[in-house]
Protein backbone atom coordinates (compact mmCIF):
# COMPACT_ATOMS: atom_id res chain seq x y z
CA UNK A 1 0.00 0.00 0.00
CA UNK A 2 1.45 3.31 -0.82
CA UNK A 3 1.34 5.93 1.93
CA UNK A 4 -0.07 9.05 1.95
CA UNK A 5 1.06 11.66 -0.64
CA UNK A 6 2.48 14.60 1.83
CA UNK A 7 1.32 18.18 0.29
CA UNK A 8 4.63 19.35 1.87
CA UNK A 9 6.87 17.21 0.06
CA UNK A 10 4.76 17.96 -3.48
CA UNK A 11 4.89 21.51 -2.86
CA UNK A 12 7.32 22.64 -5.08
CA UNK A 13 7.86 25.95 -3.06
CA UNK A 14 9.01 25.40 0.55
CA UNK A 15 7.91 27.70 3.21
CA UNK A 16 10.38 30.43 2.78
CA UNK A 17 9.71 30.74 -0.93
CA UNK A 18 5.80 30.75 -0.90
CA UNK A 19 5.74 33.59 1.73
CA UNK A 20 8.14 35.55 -0.65
CA UNK A 21 4.96 34.82 -3.33
CA UNK A 22 2.22 35.63 -0.70
CA UNK A 23 3.64 38.25 1.02
CA UNK A 24 2.96 41.27 -1.56
CA UNK A 25 -0.49 39.42 -2.78
CA UNK A 26 -1.38 39.65 1.17
CA UNK A 27 -0.25 43.60 0.99
CA UNK A 28 -2.00 43.74 -2.28
CA UNK A 29 -5.39 42.92 -0.77
CA UNK A 30 -4.82 44.80 2.42
CA UNK A 31 -4.63 48.08 0.14
CA UNK A 32 -7.38 46.54 -1.89
CA UNK A 33 -9.52 46.08 1.47
CA UNK A 34 -9.47 42.39 0.63
CA UNK A 35 -9.79 40.43 3.93
CA UNK A 36 -9.55 37.34 2.01
CA UNK A 37 -9.41 35.36 -1.17
CA UNK A 38 -9.98 32.13 -2.69
CA UNK A 39 -7.75 31.20 -5.96
CA UNK A 40 -9.17 27.99 -7.59
CA UNK A 41 -7.71 28.55 -11.62
CA UNK A 42 -4.34 25.77 -12.02
CA UNK A 43 -1.85 28.94 -13.04
CA UNK A 44 -2.09 30.64 -9.66
CA UNK A 45 -2.60 27.70 -7.77
CA UNK A 46 0.21 26.72 -9.69
CA UNK A 47 2.11 30.07 -8.46
CA UNK A 48 1.10 29.74 -5.19
CA UNK A 49 1.49 26.29 -4.10
CA UNK A 50 3.90 24.82 -6.35
CA UNK A 51 1.30 22.29 -7.59
CA UNK A 52 -2.06 22.00 -9.74
CA UNK A 53 -5.12 20.42 -8.24
CA UNK A 54 -8.44 20.83 -8.42
CA UNK A 55 -9.69 22.53 -5.57
CA UNK A 56 -9.05 26.11 -4.09
CA UNK A 57 -6.60 27.84 -2.01
CA UNK A 58 -7.93 29.72 1.38
CA UNK A 59 -5.60 33.29 1.78
CA UNK A 60 -5.89 35.79 4.15
CA UNK A 61 -5.00 39.18 4.37
CA UNK A 62 -3.49 39.14 7.98
CA UNK A 63 -2.21 35.96 8.49
CA UNK A 64 0.31 33.56 7.45
CA UNK A 65 -1.72 30.41 7.38
CA UNK A 66 -3.06 28.96 4.25
CA UNK A 67 -5.64 26.53 3.95
CA UNK A 68 -5.42 24.08 0.71
CA UNK A 69 -9.48 23.47 -0.28
CA UNK A 70 -8.71 19.86 -2.21
CA UNK A 71 -11.13 18.08 -4.49
CA UNK A 72 -8.75 15.55 -6.41
CA UNK A 73 -6.26 13.94 -6.12
CA UNK A 74 -7.63 12.96 -3.33
CA UNK A 75 -4.48 11.55 -1.44
CA UNK A 76 -2.56 15.01 -0.75
CA UNK A 77 -2.23 15.62 2.72
CA UNK A 78 0.08 17.61 4.93
CA UNK A 79 -0.31 21.30 7.27
CA UNK A 80 -3.63 23.10 6.12
CA UNK A 81 -4.91 20.42 3.49
CA UNK A 82 -8.67 19.67 3.86
CA UNK A 83 -10.19 17.45 1.48
CA UNK A 84 -13.92 18.18 0.89
CA UNK A 85 -16.12 16.23 -1.70
CA UNK A 86 -17.86 19.47 -3.18
CA UNK A 87 -17.85 23.20 -2.91
CA UNK A 88 -20.91 23.27 -0.60
CA UNK A 89 -17.98 21.76 2.67
CA UNK A 90 -15.59 25.03 2.07
CA UNK A 91 -17.44 26.91 4.78
CA UNK A 92 -17.92 24.13 7.43
CA UNK A 93 -14.00 23.26 6.91
CA UNK A 94 -13.30 26.60 7.33
CA UNK A 95 -15.29 27.45 10.35
CA UNK A 96 -13.29 24.41 12.43
CA UNK A 97 -10.43 25.53 11.30
CA UNK A 98 -11.10 29.27 12.88
CA UNK A 99 -12.07 31.25 10.25
CA UNK A 100 -14.89 33.30 10.93
CA UNK A 101 -18.30 32.33 9.02
CA UNK A 102 -19.23 35.43 6.42
CA UNK A 103 -16.12 36.76 6.52
CA UNK A 104 -15.42 38.89 3.19
CA UNK A 105 -14.17 36.88 0.55
CA UNK A 106 -12.41 38.07 -3.26
CA UNK A 107 -12.88 35.55 -5.87
CA UNK A 108 -10.71 35.18 -9.43
CA UNK A 109 -13.62 37.16 -11.63
CA UNK A 110 -11.76 37.36 -14.43
CA UNK A 111 -11.68 33.61 -14.65
CA UNK A 112 -14.91 32.32 -13.63
CA UNK A 113 -18.55 32.78 -15.01
CA UNK A 114 -21.36 34.97 -12.99
CA UNK A 115 -23.02 31.41 -12.07
CA UNK A 116 -20.07 29.80 -10.73
CA UNK A 117 -18.78 33.39 -9.09
CA UNK A 118 -22.48 33.68 -7.44
CA UNK A 119 -22.94 29.73 -6.68
CA UNK A 120 -19.76 30.24 -4.22
CA UNK A 121 -20.53 32.92 -2.98
CA UNK A 122 -23.90 31.32 -1.57
CA UNK A 123 -21.74 29.21 -0.32
CA UNK A 124 -19.04 31.31 1.72
CA UNK A 125 -22.41 32.94 3.23
CA UNK A 126 -22.14 35.98 0.64
CA UNK A 127 -24.79 37.68 -1.13
CA UNK A 128 -22.11 38.48 -3.54
CA UNK A 129 -18.26 37.98 -4.21
CA UNK A 130 -16.11 40.79 -1.83
CA UNK A 131 -14.28 41.70 -5.04
CA UNK A 132 -11.93 40.62 -7.81
CA UNK A 133 -8.61 39.15 -6.62
CA UNK A 134 -7.56 38.70 -10.61
CA UNK A 135 -5.92 41.91 -11.09
CA UNK A 136 -3.70 41.56 -8.22
CA UNK A 137 -2.83 37.77 -8.69
CA UNK A 138 -1.55 39.32 -12.75
CA UNK A 139 0.17 42.01 -10.94
CA UNK A 140 2.06 40.51 -8.60
CA UNK A 141 3.12 37.34 -10.81
CA UNK A 142 4.59 40.13 -13.12
CA UNK A 143 7.91 40.59 -10.26
CA UNK A 144 9.66 37.01 -10.53
CA UNK A 145 11.05 35.16 -7.83
CA UNK A 146 14.99 34.27 -7.93
CA UNK A 147 13.36 30.93 -7.61
CA UNK A 148 11.33 31.40 -10.56
CA UNK A 149 14.18 33.08 -12.56
CA UNK A 150 15.68 29.89 -12.53
CA UNK A 151 13.23 28.38 -13.68
CA UNK A 152 13.24 30.79 -16.46
CA UNK A 153 16.17 30.34 -17.12
CA UNK A 154 16.63 27.03 -17.50
CA UNK A 155 13.23 27.01 -19.91
CA UNK A 156 16.02 29.19 -22.09
CA UNK A 157 17.99 26.82 -22.02
CA UNK A 158 16.49 24.07 -22.78
CA UNK A 159 14.25 26.10 -25.67
CA UNK A 160 18.03 26.83 -27.20
CA UNK A 161 19.37 22.94 -26.91
CA UNK A 162 15.95 22.46 -29.29
CA UNK A 163 16.25 25.17 -31.36
CA UNK A 164 19.73 24.31 -32.61
CA UNK A 165 18.62 21.26 -33.53
CA UNK A 166 15.88 22.45 -35.89
CA UNK A 167 17.64 22.60 -39.13
CA UNK A 168 18.61 18.66 -38.89
CA UNK A 169 15.16 17.62 -38.54
CA UNK A 170 13.88 19.44 -42.26
CA UNK A 171 14.00 17.16 -45.38
CA UNK A 172 13.54 18.33 -48.65
CA UNK A 173 9.65 18.68 -49.48
CA UNK A 174 8.25 19.02 -45.96
CA UNK A 175 5.32 21.37 -45.72
CA UNK A 176 5.37 23.83 -42.97
CA UNK A 177 2.84 21.44 -40.53
CA UNK A 178 5.11 18.35 -41.15
CA UNK A 179 8.17 20.36 -39.95
CA UNK A 180 6.30 21.74 -37.32
CA UNK A 181 5.45 18.25 -36.21
CA UNK A 182 9.04 17.00 -36.18
CA UNK A 183 9.76 20.10 -33.90
CA UNK A 184 7.51 19.36 -31.68
CA UNK A 185 8.74 15.40 -31.44
CA UNK A 186 12.25 17.39 -30.94
CA UNK A 187 10.84 19.36 -28.34
CA UNK A 188 8.83 17.04 -26.18
CA UNK A 189 12.04 14.73 -26.04
CA UNK A 190 13.68 17.47 -24.75
CA UNK A 191 11.60 17.78 -21.80
CA UNK A 192 9.14 20.36 -23.06
CA UNK A 193 5.74 19.71 -21.03
CA UNK A 194 3.80 20.82 -24.07
CA UNK A 195 1.21 22.94 -22.11
CA UNK A 196 1.05 26.21 -23.91
CA UNK A 197 -1.45 27.91 -21.08
CA UNK A 198 -2.37 31.40 -22.24
CA UNK A 199 -4.49 33.62 -19.93
CA UNK A 200 -8.22 34.53 -20.59
CA UNK A 201 -10.93 32.64 -22.90
CA UNK A 202 -9.66 34.46 -26.19
CA UNK A 203 -6.65 32.83 -27.10
CA UNK A 204 -6.09 29.16 -28.06
CA UNK A 205 -2.99 27.62 -29.89
CA UNK A 206 -1.01 24.39 -29.96
CA UNK A 207 2.67 23.89 -29.38
CA UNK A 208 3.21 27.38 -31.18
CA UNK A 209 3.43 28.47 -34.77
CA UNK A 210 5.61 27.65 -37.86
CA UNK A 211 4.37 30.08 -41.03
CA UNK A 212 6.43 29.68 -44.51
CA UNK A 213 5.33 32.30 -47.49
CA UNK A 214 1.70 34.08 -48.07
CA UNK A 215 0.40 32.16 -44.92
CA UNK A 216 2.51 34.25 -42.46
CA UNK A 217 0.00 37.10 -44.05
CA UNK A 218 -3.38 35.55 -42.96
CA UNK A 219 -5.00 36.93 -40.93
CA UNK A 220 -5.85 35.37 -37.52
CA UNK A 221 -8.90 36.34 -34.81
CA UNK A 222 -6.22 35.45 -32.28
CA UNK A 223 -4.26 38.67 -30.70
CA UNK A 224 -0.52 36.97 -31.49
CA UNK A 225 1.86 38.72 -33.47
CA UNK A 226 2.11 36.42 -36.30
CA UNK A 227 -1.25 34.64 -37.50
CA UNK A 228 -1.68 31.89 -40.52
CA UNK A 229 -4.70 30.28 -41.27
CA UNK A 230 -4.34 26.87 -39.20
CA UNK A 231 -5.36 22.98 -40.51
CA UNK A 232 -8.92 24.13 -39.68
CA UNK A 233 -11.40 27.00 -38.66
CA UNK A 234 -11.71 25.42 -35.76
CA UNK A 235 -8.13 26.41 -34.83
CA UNK A 236 -7.20 28.79 -37.64
CA UNK A 237 -3.97 30.08 -36.96
CA UNK A 238 -0.72 28.54 -37.73
CA UNK A 239 0.86 26.04 -40.32
CA UNK A 240 -1.48 25.02 -42.64
CA UNK A 241 0.20 22.67 -45.25
CA UNK A 242 2.25 25.48 -47.21
CA UNK A 243 5.38 23.44 -48.93
CA UNK A 244 8.46 25.03 -47.97
CA UNK A 245 10.31 26.44 -50.81
CA UNK A 246 13.67 27.65 -51.75
CA UNK A 247 14.56 31.41 -50.78
CA UNK A 248 11.33 31.16 -48.31
CA UNK A 249 11.50 31.87 -45.24
CA UNK A 250 10.37 29.83 -42.29
CA UNK A 251 9.55 31.36 -38.98
CA UNK A 252 9.32 29.09 -35.65
CA UNK A 253 7.66 29.99 -32.90
CA UNK A 254 7.44 26.99 -30.77
CA UNK A 255 6.95 26.26 -27.25
CA UNK A 256 9.16 26.92 -24.43
CA UNK A 257 7.94 25.55 -21.56
CA UNK A 258 10.00 23.17 -19.84
CA UNK A 259 9.32 23.95 -15.95
CA UNK A 260 5.73 24.99 -15.88
CA UNK A 261 7.45 28.50 -16.67
CA UNK A 262 7.79 29.62 -20.41
CA UNK A 263 10.20 30.89 -22.35
CA UNK A 264 9.31 32.50 -25.49
CA UNK A 265 11.68 32.40 -28.87
CA UNK A 266 11.13 32.84 -32.53
CA UNK A 267 14.01 32.25 -35.16
CA UNK A 268 14.14 31.87 -39.13
CA UNK A 269 15.44 29.33 -41.58
CA UNK A 270 15.35 29.21 -45.28
CA UNK A 271 16.88 26.31 -47.59
CA UNK A 272 19.00 27.58 -50.23
CA UNK A 273 20.17 31.50 -49.95
CA UNK A 274 17.80 33.68 -47.89
CA UNK A 275 16.01 36.98 -50.06
CA UNK A 276 17.93 40.36 -49.34
CA UNK A 277 14.93 42.15 -48.22
CA UNK A 278 14.73 39.41 -45.78
CA UNK A 279 17.56 39.23 -44.39
CA UNK A 280 17.81 43.02 -43.91
CA UNK A 281 14.18 43.04 -41.90
CA UNK A 282 15.82 40.21 -39.82
CA UNK A 283 18.55 42.09 -39.10
CA UNK A 284 16.18 45.31 -38.05
CA UNK A 285 14.35 42.82 -35.63
CA UNK A 286 17.49 41.75 -33.83
CA UNK A 287 18.69 45.15 -33.19
CA UNK A 288 15.08 46.46 -31.98
CA UNK A 289 15.60 43.52 -29.57
CA UNK A 290 18.94 44.74 -28.65
CA UNK A 291 17.84 48.66 -28.65
CA UNK A 292 15.19 47.24 -26.59
CA UNK A 293 16.50 45.15 -24.37
CA UNK A 294 19.14 48.66 -23.34
CA UNK A 295 16.01 50.65 -22.60
CA UNK A 296 14.38 47.67 -20.38
CA UNK A 297 15.27 48.99 -16.92
CA UNK A 298 13.45 49.78 -13.92
CA UNK A 299 11.52 52.60 -13.96
CA UNK A 300 11.25 52.78 -18.07
CA UNK A 301 7.55 53.40 -19.12
CA UNK A 302 6.63 50.12 -21.20
CA UNK A 303 5.37 52.45 -24.55
CA UNK A 304 8.43 54.30 -24.62
CA UNK A 305 9.51 51.12 -25.90
CA UNK A 306 6.99 50.56 -27.94
CA UNK A 307 7.20 54.05 -29.63
CA UNK A 308 10.92 53.30 -29.95
CA UNK A 309 10.56 50.29 -31.88
CA UNK A 310 7.93 51.48 -34.20
CA UNK A 311 10.72 54.63 -34.88
CA UNK A 312 13.57 51.95 -35.75
CA UNK A 313 11.33 50.14 -38.14
CA UNK A 314 10.29 53.72 -39.89
CA UNK A 315 13.31 54.33 -40.08
CA UNK A 316 13.76 51.67 -42.25
CA UNK A 317 11.18 52.02 -44.28
CA UNK A 318 9.24 48.68 -42.91
CA UNK A 319 6.89 50.04 -40.70
CA UNK A 320 3.60 49.00 -43.11
CA UNK A 321 5.70 45.81 -42.55
CA UNK A 322 5.81 45.93 -39.17
CA UNK A 323 3.96 43.22 -36.12
CA UNK A 324 2.48 41.96 -39.57
CA UNK A 325 1.04 43.60 -43.40
CA UNK A 326 -2.79 42.73 -43.81
CA UNK A 327 -4.03 42.28 -39.86
CA UNK A 328 -1.45 44.60 -37.49
CA UNK A 329 -0.52 42.97 -33.18
CA UNK A 330 -1.10 46.05 -30.96
CA UNK A 331 2.09 45.55 -29.31
CA UNK A 332 5.68 44.06 -29.40
CA UNK A 333 6.41 42.57 -26.75
CA UNK A 334 4.48 40.74 -23.14
CA UNK A 335 5.34 39.17 -20.39
CA UNK A 336 6.10 35.43 -20.05
CA UNK A 337 6.29 33.01 -16.80
CA UNK A 338 3.43 30.64 -16.12
CA UNK A 339 1.40 32.27 -19.10
CA UNK A 340 2.44 33.42 -22.21
CA UNK A 341 0.62 36.41 -21.67
CA UNK A 342 1.52 38.14 -18.62
CA UNK A 343 2.23 41.61 -17.68
CA UNK A 344 3.78 44.01 -18.84
CA UNK A 345 2.54 44.33 -22.08
CA UNK A 346 4.63 46.48 -24.66
CA UNK A 347 2.20 48.47 -26.35
CA UNK A 348 1.36 51.96 -26.90
CA UNK A 349 -1.12 52.99 -24.86
CA UNK A 350 0.66 50.53 -21.94
CA UNK A 351 0.72 52.03 -18.37
CA UNK A 352 2.90 49.62 -17.15
CA UNK A 353 5.83 50.81 -16.02
CA UNK A 354 8.93 48.56 -15.83
CA UNK A 355 10.26 46.78 -12.72
CA UNK A 356 13.34 44.39 -11.66
CA UNK A 357 12.00 40.66 -12.02
CA UNK A 358 10.00 41.30 -14.76
CA UNK A 359 10.06 39.10 -17.46
CA UNK A 360 9.46 40.02 -21.11
CA UNK A 361 9.60 38.61 -24.28
CA UNK A 362 10.20 40.97 -27.23
CA UNK A 363 8.99 39.89 -30.87
CA UNK A 364 9.63 43.36 -33.18
CA UNK A 365 8.51 40.77 -36.24
CA UNK A 366 7.64 41.47 -39.61
CA UNK A 367 5.55 40.03 -42.93
CA UNK A 368 6.84 40.70 -46.40
CA UNK A 369 4.64 40.07 -48.83
CA UNK A 370 5.93 37.61 -51.51
CA UNK A 371 8.37 36.07 -48.57
CA UNK A 372 6.35 35.64 -45.56
CA UNK A 373 7.37 36.32 -41.75
CA UNK A 374 10.95 37.34 -40.80
CA UNK A 375 12.00 38.36 -37.41
CA UNK A 376 13.37 37.54 -34.35
CA UNK A 377 11.72 37.03 -30.46
CA UNK A 378 13.94 36.69 -27.61
CA UNK A 379 13.02 36.57 -23.58
CA UNK A 380 14.67 39.61 -21.39
CA UNK A 381 14.87 39.36 -17.58
CA UNK A 382 14.82 43.47 -16.20
CA UNK A 383 17.67 43.40 -13.66
CA UNK A 384 18.33 46.01 -11.09
CA UNK A 385 20.31 47.99 -13.43
CA UNK A 386 22.40 47.93 -16.77
CA UNK A 387 20.68 46.38 -20.02
CA UNK A 388 17.86 43.48 -19.73
CA UNK A 389 19.15 39.67 -19.80
CA UNK A 390 18.41 37.48 -22.49
CA UNK A 391 17.77 34.18 -21.90
CA UNK A 392 16.85 33.09 -25.26
CA UNK A 393 20.26 32.32 -26.96
CA UNK A 394 20.00 30.46 -30.00
CA UNK A 395 21.54 32.42 -32.90
CA UNK A 396 19.44 35.36 -34.42
CA UNK A 397 20.58 35.33 -38.15
CA UNK A 398 18.61 33.53 -40.83
CA UNK A 399 19.82 30.14 -40.50
CA UNK A 400 20.21 27.45 -43.73
CA UNK A 401 18.53 24.39 -43.59
CA UNK A 402 20.46 23.00 -45.84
Amino acid sequence: MKEPYDFRTANLLGHDEQQRRLGPLRKAMSDAGFRAALVNTPANLYYLTGRVYRGYLYIAADSETVHYLVRRPNHLEGDGVHLIGKPAEINGVLADAGVPVGTEVALELGSMSYDDAMRLSRVLGLDAPSGDISPLLRAVRAVKTDAELKMLRMSGQRQTLVYERIPHLYREGMSDIEFQIEIERASRLGGCLGQFRVAGSEMEIFMGNVLTGENADTPSPYDFAMGGAGLGPSLPVGADGTIIRPGIPVMVDVNGNYTGYMTDMTRCYVCGTPNEEAVRANQLSVDICSELAGMMTPGAAASDLYHRAVEMATAAGLESNFMGHRSHAGFVGHGVGIEINELPVIAPRSRDILQAGNVIALEPKFVIPGLGAVGVENTYIVRDSGPAERITNAPQNIISLD
